[in-house]
């Protein structure tokens, strides 16, 4: 097995936003007089919203409005953005350039739409790098379902298993396992749990160091 692509996750991974969107979830739920916990957020991080919603009903109330918390949530963290901007994750330039030096085909894979993502990626200066960049409003099914990596890699022109899948959620890795990806995880809030465990093949502290896994496969 030779990789021959990358294939990033955004939030948390490339841009240090999962910090902003527990914050901003639980200020949005807040707002309409429920009680979100980090746990509850944490839960459904790059989880569709077809999962989320019936989740966090589960879990809160059975009257808890997904869609309209979730719109409240983007409206205060787009106002956030726009006065404060967002920083770009530790080692992402070194992977980039090593993945582009090499020759490797680079893609995005994430649930957040299309217009936020590039707004995101320009804003780190990073939009233009990517061969290909698929967001969870063009595939049929969001993570933690393999469609959008498995859309990525056909988008690459790779199998999935040339392609390693990079990113910070047990529901990314869900999504990537179940295409076939090498899954890769990157902790941000969290280290991987145990079912995560099981499904990654490696576990890096920043972005720089899946070099050493690519390297390694590779050899």
């Amino acid at each position: 097995m030779r990789i021959k692509g990358l294939i990033f996750d955004m939030d948390g991974l490339m841009v240090d936003t999962e910090k902003l969107l527990t914050r901003f979830w639980r200020e949005a739920s807040a707002y309409y007089g429920w009680e979100m916990t980090q746990e509850h957020v944490l839960g459904i991080r790059s989880l569709a919203g077809k999962y989320a919603g019936p989740k966090l009903q589960a879990q809160i109330s059975p009257d808890f409005d997904y869609a309209k918390v979730r719109l409240k949530r983007i409206e205060m963290m787009n106002a956030y953005i726009e006065e404060n901007g967002i920083e770009k994750k530790r080692g992402l330039d070194e992977l980039i350039a090593y993945g582009r030096e090499k020759g490797l085909r680079l893609a995005v894979a994430t649930a957040t739409d299309n217009v936020r993502a590039k707004k995101y990626l320009e804003s780190i200066g990073v939009y233009h790098l990517f061969d290909k960049i698929i967001c969870g409003n063009m595939v049929r099914c969001s993570k933690p379902d393999p469609d959008i990596y498995l859309t990525a890699s056909a988008e690459l022109g790779l199998p999935p298993k040339e392609c390693i899948a990079l990113e910070d959620s047990p529901n990314g890795i869900k999504s990537a396992k179940a295409a076939g990806c090498v899954p890769v995880f990157v902790p941000d809030l969290t280290q991987p749990d145990d079912e995560t465990a099981q499904l990654m093949f490696a576990c890096c502290d920043t972005l720089a160091d899946v070099i050493d896994v690519v390297e390694k496969l590779n050899a």
